[in-house]
């Protein structure tokens, strides 16, 4: 039993395999008889139309005459009804003669096998070109494919006669890889046809589409037997993972079983991309039930041609033209498009007589609309057409072989009357010409066309059809440096009409300011978005981590860019500042009064009695305490930071002296209990002069080292987590400020102990107790200092030293002061020398 075939003669014999069926009926084998001969189903019409499309550019090319003249090309087609092992039958009975063939069991032992057919066509699905590519590379034949396009077979190690007319995968994929980058999809499903176009495919889609960030969410494959159950639980993983972008890498037939499961369970709300093999299948855009879940479907197809004479020649088909009968294809094919029985038996194809009338031979093809009259969309069938061309150009270039300058050994031609396929494959893997449509046509080194892609959207028209729109190209041939993908964004319209790009991401993306967190235990696409930590930022979206800022520098409130620190100080315009100057003024002004108060009153006997030179000298120095501490207030600089160290240590170690004074005078008056004693003749107001000049002297001797070996100066604290720099005064020498403030301790001390020992000495007016409390006070001011000045932070060290400048100020002059002046002003009956002089022995005043 041999398998049907439709032939025609001529000098040279091209091969032809087209998947006319898209599937076998599997007998049921009992092993006991012969196995029946093997049964196809479910005409495809389309394939139809590619077999009749290399039927007429054989014809087209006879009939010219221009290309190959006095040669007549025949050809031989099969029927590889979409399975491998029908496509593997049939290549043998191509490669073997007709009464030598081995097909369904039997072999016949007459004639040889003398290789009459040089080059063939096909097949289709990548599956069978497998298959029949390993034994015509076995027999040297050169294999022209039209619709096969699994990157596998670029490999010319295992299929060294397979070329195409059909780009491989891998610039299918590297288009639909650019198109997925160029909207920003990073969660994308994959569903793969079980063959080795879907797998492959898919395979190649979901290592390329991972280099450049994006996941896949799911990634199935629909089974050859396209069992419901199967193909339900891949449609249920695709609504559970939340993908809007899903590519379906598989032939029609498995898209059409996919898309009738996602029908029936109403899924929508999906963008899908197809891939090349349904991109433009009518099978799916011609239903209407497929409308509403494939309009703005998206997918690149290869480019397409308008064959002049072709669609005439497609519908000139007819039972009543010579030999139609004749024709094993054209049988099932004009029954399945009229629904009606001509009567004629066919072997190796499935169809029930009975079931369908007589044809009455007034069916016309032109009445009848369907993909195999529909022109419109030559993709594979100008690939188809491009194939036969190119052998035709093959044929020529070797029938123009010069003798002597030819590529066999000893120059030899190949013989013009006897074709070698191996000498068919030297020359048609050097081919190149241009159609007549101004398409270059040649083959790589892999034996691959150049890879030029439609984008192509599934509109829907106001007439309720599917309408395919160019809305961009992918050229691979692009040079380097310019894109290879252009897309029309205007013209697209998204499924469910929408204008607006999908978002299909596993997270949203990250705005700059924030980084991305990933999730455990889920892909690097699915992920939390963390603000950036202070002083850290990111300037881009879907930063992976935020880059600190220098030291100087700091994040702004978005955290997208690193700003200058802001330097704080202390200064005179923050609410700080402005406290302790109002704090500092109200003190020298207190002063002030209280010296315009003695000024005015320094007759009178409690101003005379209290050593009035000394008195005023201590309020002039304690007007100067208070201003000091403006010192500290404002942007530090070289001659600030001098000038508020050595005038707070000189003007306080005055202040002090003055006091140290009044208390050795008070002290002294009250211990000399014979007559005319000297010893406050040696302690006149010059020697009181005197130890207060050089007290001072010697604090003056210490500061002008301080500034000479160390002087204070600005310094700069960068902390890493502040947003401030810190502008603060240098110490310079941490033990010269130690020596002066201990200088001060010192004298203070001595005043505090000399006040205590004449506290009980018999005055009205005590001047004694009154330097005892202040001289506390003061001592207790700034004994707290130490620690607080060493634990606070920045700017809050200069807070601290100016509060206890201002602190121990205040505290001489209430203590001292402010008694005096209440007896002044409220109690002037008291402010008589009579009164001062006569004893308390309450020891009150």
């Amino acid at each position: 039993m041999s398998l049907p075939v439709l032939e025609k003669k001529g000098d040279i014999i091209l091969g032809g395999l087209f998947s006319l069926h898209d599937m076998v009926v599997e007998p049921s084998l009992s092993f006991t008889t012969m196995p029946p001969m093997t049964q196809c189903a479910k005409f495809n019409f389309r394939t139809f139309r590619w077999m009749q499309t290399m039927i007429f550019a054989i014809d087209e090319i006879n009939r010219s005459g221009k290309l190959l003249p006095n040669i007549t090309l025949g050809y031989q087609i099969y029927d590889s009804c979409s399975t491998a092992h029908q496509a593997l039958k049939a290549a043998m009975a191509l490669m073997g003669s007709e009464k030598d063939s081995l097909v369904d069991g039997e072999k016949q032992s007459k004639g040889t096998c003398h290789g009459a057919i040089p080059v063939v066509i096909g097949d289709g699905g990548s599956t069978q070109s497998l298959v029949v590519a390993r034994i015509l590379g076995v027999l040297h034949v050169p294999q022209v494919s039209y619709f096969s396009s699994c990157a596998c077979l670029s490999d010319k190690t295992e299929f060294p006669t397979f070329l195409r007319t059909m780009p491989s995968d891998l610039f299918q994929v590297d288009a639909l890889v650019q198109l997925v980058k160029y909207f920003g999809w990073t969660w994308v499903g994959v569903i793969a046809g079980d063959d080795a176009y879907g797998r492959g495919g898919a395979q190649i889609f979901v290592n390329e589409v991972r280099k450049f960030g994006a996941c896949v969410a799911v990634h199935e494959v629909i089974p050859k037997n396209r069992a419901q159950a199967a193909i339900s639980s891949i449609v249920s993983k695709i609504s559970s993972s939340g993908a809007r972008v899903i590519l379906v890498f598989a032939v029609e037939q498995d898209a059409t079983a996919f898309f009738d499961e996602v029908l029936r369970v109403g899924m929508t709300g999906i963008q899908w991309l197809a891939s090349e093999a349904w991109s433009t299948a009518a099978v799916l855009s011609n239903p209407k039930k497929y409308h509403h879940i494939l309009q703005g479907s998206m997918g690149f197809a290869i480019q397409r041609a308008d064959i002049p004479g072709l669609q005439d020649f497609l519908l000139h088909l007819h039972p009543l033209s010579p030999n139609a009968l004749k024709d094993p294809f054209f049988i099932p094919f004009w029954e399945e498009v009229f629904q009606c029985s001509l009567g004629v038996q066919n072997e190796g194809h499935q169809h029930n007589v009975q079931s369908k009338p007589p044809c009455t031979g007034t069916e016309e093809l032109g009445t009848v609309k369907n993909i195999y009259s529909d022109v419109s969309q030559l993709r594979i069938s100008y690939n188809v057409y491009k194939a036969v061309y190119a052998i035709a150009h093959t044929l020529k270039a070797m029938r123009s072989c010069v003798k002597g300058n030819a590529p066999f050994p000893l120059q030899e031609c190949p013989e013009a009357d006897r074709i070698q396929p191996w000498e068919l494959l030297y020359y048609i893997r050097q081919v190149e010409y241009m159609t007549s449509f101004g398409d270059e046509i040649m083959f790589d080194e892999n034996g691959d066309p150049a890879a030029m892609y439609d984008l192509v959207s599934w509109h829907l028209n106001p007439n309720g059809k599917i309408e395919f729109v160019n809305i961009g190209k992918f050229d691979e041939t692009t040079t380097t440096g310019e894109k290879k993908l252009h897309v029309q964004e205007k013209n697209i319209v998204w499924n469910g009409n929408q204008t607006e790009v999908p978002l299909s991401v596993c997270s949203n993306i990250c705005p700059p300011g924030t980084r991305k967190a990933i999730r455990p235990h889920l892909p690097i696409c699915c992920h939390d978005c963390v603000i950036c930590t202070a002083g850290h930022i990111s300037n881009k979206t879907d930063a992976i981590e935020c880059m600190q800022c220098l030291p100087q520098f700091w994040s702004n409130a978005e955290r997208t860019a690193c700003v200058p620190k802001h330097v704080d100080f202390l200064s005179f315009s923050d609410t700080m500042g402005i406290t302790l100057m109002a704090i500092s003024l109200f003190g020298s002004f207190c002063t002030c009064i209280v010296i315009f108060i003695f000024s005015y009153h320094r007759t009178t006997a409690i101003v005379r009695a209290n050593n009035s030179d000394l008195s005023f000298l201590l309020l002039f120095s304690l007007t100067l305490c208070f201003l000091c501490s403006l010192t500290f207030i404002g942007r530090p600089s070289d001659w600030s930071c001098m000038l508020r160290q050595t005038a707070f240590a000189i003007i306080f170690v005055l202040c002090i002296s003055c006091i140290l004074g009044k208390t050795i005078v008070v002290l002294l008056a009250f211990k000399p209990t014979l007559p005319g004693s000297i010893i406050m003749k040696w302690f006149g107001p010059l020697q009181q002069k005197a130890i207060i000049t050089l007290s001072t002297l010697v604090q003056a001797v210490i500061c002008m080292v301080w500034l000479i070996v160390a002087p204070p100066s600005p310094q700069e604290l960068i902390l890493r987590r502040s947003s401030s720099i810190i502008l603060l005064c240098d110490k310079g020498s941490p033990i010269a400020f130690a020596l002066v403030l201990g200088y001060i301790g010192l004298l203070a001390c001595i005043c505090l102990f000399l006040a205590f020992l004449a506290r009980k000495l018999p005055d009205n007016f005590n001047e004694a107790k009154l330097i005892t409390f202040s001289m506390l006070i003061f001592c207790a001011v700034w004994v707290a200092f130490v620690p607080a000045y060493i634990s606070s932070p920045g700017k809050y060290s200069t807070v601290t030293e100016v509060f206890a400048i201002l602190s121990s100020s205040y505290g001489l002059l209430g203590c001292i002061f402010a008694p005096k002046c209440y007896i002044i002003l409220l109690r002037p009956e008291k402010n008589t020398r009579k009164r001062l002089m006569s004893k308390n022995t309450s020891g009150k005043f």
